[in-house]
């Protein structure tokens, strides 16, 4: 058994541009849609290790371009990988940006993660581990968390929200670094601007539409773009991306998954003297083995990062 395909899994569903219900995990969670916010999809499952002391937990986000997918996704294999090693594992669905712009896909990732350190003395949980994997948008809002401000509210008179909203490792695949028209574009060429993604995400309704309110768009795009909340206290991260084709692309889907934003994601990165390893599908498995020792490193030593910043 291969149990170190998931990210082959992940890096085969982004180069398909398709999501298939057909690999559900088999293991099924010990809690099943919990609610963790007031929407329809704020809810999310957990499966738990077992363990005599509170465990570190894997938090797996969808992809599916804030648009589609499901928590039901998750492999299998990451699963089986992660309990047998003594982490526990979240999955979660959060609302489609075609129906809730941004900020809401993303901020209903970081609730999710505060709720779920809300309930870490119930659920056997170390609130310190905490890390986060995905894939394309998933892996854009894990990547986001990695590198924003705890958005933790300590006034607050809900308990989850006092929380940190800080991870200690990301592992991200196929993740858009960036999602701002004028960045992206110069980085992977003009196809880009067609995928759905980059427009639905701030609720406009085509391409074109993106240019009658341009100031309005601008902020949610930069605000959004993992790579614009890069600093020197942020955690390690982990990137995996088929090998770099030709530039400019000729295809959406190509573009919006390109290695080079991985490539300009670690020359910050490098400037900024934070740690991020890229790595390119051209060993799949030896790719795939180091990512899930990269995220059971950082998840075993404990957190490295401030959970607030």
């Amino acid at each position: 058994m291969k149990i170190f395909s998931f990210l082959l899994f992940l890096a085969a569903t982004v180069a398909a541009h398709a999501v298939t219900n057909d690999i559900c995990p088999a293991i099924f969670p010990d809690l099943r849609n919990v609610k963790y916010g007031p929407h329809d999809r704020n809810v999310l499952d957990l499966w738990q290790t077992k363990s005599t002391k509170p465990a570190p937990l894997l938090i797996y986000i969808h992809g599916g371009g804030w648009r589609g997918g499901d928590k039901s996704v998750i492999p299998a294999c990451l699963l089986t990988f992660m309990l047998e090693h003594g982490v526990s594992v979240a999955s979660i669905n959060y609302r489609y940006s075609d129906n809730a712009k941004l900020p809401a896909p993303v901020h209903d990732a970081a609730r999710a993660v505060q709720f779920l350190r809300s309930k870490a003395k119930e659920w056997h949980l170390n609130k310190n581990r905490f890390a986060a994997t995905g894939a394309s948008a998933g892996a854009c809002t894990a990547l986001w968390l990695a590198y924003h401000d705890d958005l933790a509210d300590s006034k607050s008179n809900e308990p989850a929200a006092r929380e940190s909203s800080r991870l200690c490792a990301v592992v991200g695949v196929s993740g858009q670094t960036s999602i701002d028209p004028e960045v992206i574009g110069s980085w992977v060429g003009d196809q880009v601007m067609d995928h759905g993604m980059i427009w639905t995400a701030v609720g406009a309704k085509s391409r074109d539409e993106l240019k009658l309110q341009p100031a309005d768009y601008r902020t949610l795009f930069q605000e959004f773009s993992p790579i614009n909340h890069v600093s020197r206290d942020d955690p390690p991260v982990m990137l995996l991306y088929p090998t770099p084709s030709p530039l400019p692309t000729s295809d959406p889907g190509t573009a919006i998954h390109h290695a080079m934003f991985g490539i300009k994601l670690k020359e910050k990165c490098n400037a900024t003297g934070v740690t991020c390893e890229l790595r390119f599908a051209k060993e799949p498995d030896q790719a795939a083995l180091e990512s899930c020792e990269f995220l059971l490193r950082h998840l075993s030593k404990g957190p490295n990062v401030p959970l607030r910043k």
